[in-house]
Order: structure tokens, then C-alpha cells, then sequence
């Protein structure tokens, strides 16, 4: 569904990752981790055709990625809502059916029906007609992956879609992800700084790190010796009750202008919330 082959994002001199090879299959779950700035961001941008490779080639569904593909739905992490505030849910899907023009919707009964049944699908049914700006950062949640699903697409990327949601929530929306891509065959990429509640979900990890990665199943990728590599100093991974959780990580990833391929990185710590916050 996806296939990048040594491929590149970098900006003027810094260097964000390469020679990437990666493959999503249908149905696949791929969760993408990485310290702020290590690209994760970036790769969803050249995924949707908005940032282009520095190297390497990418295709979507067997072409070249490109702007507003109606096959990959896209739920973005969460913003102000200043503009969409008093724009109720039910809109917000049809949104999503009708490429966020301006202008007339199609009023007709086929497009009511398709919201109203990607609503309930969602479980937002009991709000599809309360402004945004009234729902819960959950709710919104929902109503955001109802608009990502309009179109029933074939490939769906989510940006950081846990942020500030309390465990209920989180689960509640990992939840809705899975049963998506396993009712209908869909590709999820699915990059979170929370890896503990989609951890019994991810088929593969993809974790983006001083320009490099690592790709593998979760137990092959998050583990001492795989990560310590990874960033070049030691990292501890202890599982506790189920839970993962990543000792001496580094927060930040940063590049210095004049040396592309060698990445300095922010303090170590410890991350021991909920998630894995590398």
C-alpha cells in the first residue's frame, strides 16, 4: 500500500533520517516513535504528497504520493479550533466527503445517509449535531477519524492522535483504529509518543532517531539493545505489568547545520508515565 525505498527527508543541511525502505501492507498496523524532531511529522507530510523526499522514492497504492488522495484518510493531531469551532460534527464528516471546499455540500439524501453512517460507526451519533467546539477533546477525536473515514479509505495516517486524551480515551480511539483496519483491510500508520495503549495492536514499529531507524516487531525494536544502538548511548527498555517503559532516552533530537549526517541529541532521562515518551 505504501513503499518507500532509500528514502530521505532533510531541510537545507540537516539531515532528518535516510535511507528509509519500508512497505505497509493491507491490513498492517504500524506504529511510528521517535524523540521530537526525529522526523515523524515529516514522514506523514510526504506521505499525503506535501513534503517531498531529498532522495529515494515513495509510492501510494502504486503511484507517486500526491496532495488530497481520496484513498488515504488523515486524522491530524489535535489544534485550535477557532474556525470550525460552531461547525457541527455532522459537517465536519461531510467535510471530509467533499475535500473541505467551500461552497454548496451535496445535499443529497445518499450523502446524508453516508454521514450519518460514518457517525455511527465512530460512536458519535449522539452528537452529530452539536457544534465542535462543545465536544470533549475524545468526542472531537471520534468525529476527526468519522471525517478521516468519509471517503472509506484504503490507508489511514494518525498524527499524534492520543495527545492530552486521559487513558479512557486513548483506548477508546486505539480501539475504534483497530477495529477499522481489521473489519476493512486498511493500512494504519499510527505515530504516538504513547506506545503502551496501541502495543497490543502495532504489527511493526517504525522508530525514527539521530537520522536512523530501526523497523521490526515491537520486541525486536524496543529493547535495550536494539535502542542503545539506535542513539548511540546506553537506553534501558523494562516491561513492567505489560507496560514498556524507556530509560535514559533522549527528549530531543537536533542536528547542527554543517554536519548532515551526525545528530546531537537533548538530555537523558527517564520516561516512566504511561507511555513511552522517548
Amino acid at each position: 500500500m505504501l513503499s518507500l525505498r532509500g528514502a530521505a527527508v532533510s531541510y537545507g543541511q540537516r539531515l532528518v533520517w535516510q535511507g528509509l525502505d519500508l512497505d505497509l501492507r493491507p491490513g498492517e498496523f504500524l506504529a511510528v516513535l521517535g524523540p521530537n524532531g526525529s522526523g515523524k511529522s515529516s514522514l506523514v507530510r510526504a506521505l499525503l504528497g506535501r513534503q517531498p523526499l531529498s532522495a529515494g522514492t515513495l509510492t501510494v497504492l502504486g503511484r507517486a504520493a500526491h496532495k488530497g488522495g481520496r484513498h488515504i484518510g488523515y486524522v491530524p493531531q489535535q489544534a485550535a479550533l477557532s474556525a470550525q469551532a460552531m461547525v457541527r460534527a455532522r459537517d465536519l464528516v461531510r467535510f471530509g466527503m467533499d475535500g473541505h471546499r467551500f461552497g454548496p455540500w451535496r445535499r443529497t439524501e445518499a450523502v446524508r445517509r453516508r454521514v450519518d453512517d460514518v457517525l455511527a460507526s465512530v460512536g458519535a451519533s449522539a452528537y452529530a449535531d452539536v457544534p465542535v467546539g462543545m465536544l470533549s477533546g475524545g468526542e472531537r477525536q471520534r468525529v476527526r477519524i468519522g471525517q478521516a473515514l468519509a471517503t472509506d479509505p484504503r490507508i489511514l495516517l494518525c498524527d499524534e492522535p492520543l495527545l492530552s486524551l486521559d487513558l479512557n480515551h486513548q483506548r477508546a480511539i486505539t480501539e475504534l483504529v483497530d477495529a477499522r483496519r481489521r473489519s476493512h483491510g486498511t493500512g494504519v500508520v499510527f505515530v504516538t509518543h504513547e506506545i503502551n495503549p496501541v502495543l497490543g495492536m502495532a504489527d511493526r514499529v517504525l522508530y525514527l532517531a539521530r537520522g536512523g531507524h530501526r523497523i521490526g516487531t515491537p520486541d525486536e525494536v524496543l529493547s535495550s539493545q536494539s535502542l542503545s544502538q539506535l542513539y548511540g548511548t546506553q537506553v534501558d527498555v523494562v516491561r513492567v505489568r505489560g507496560r514498556v517503559v524507556v530509560v535514559g532516552a533522549p527528549d530531543e533530537v537536533a542536528a547542527p547545520p554543517h554536519h548532515p549526517g551526525h545528530e546531537t541529541t537533548g538530555t537523558t532521562g527517564s520516561h516512566t508515565s504511561d507511555g513511552v515518551r522517548p
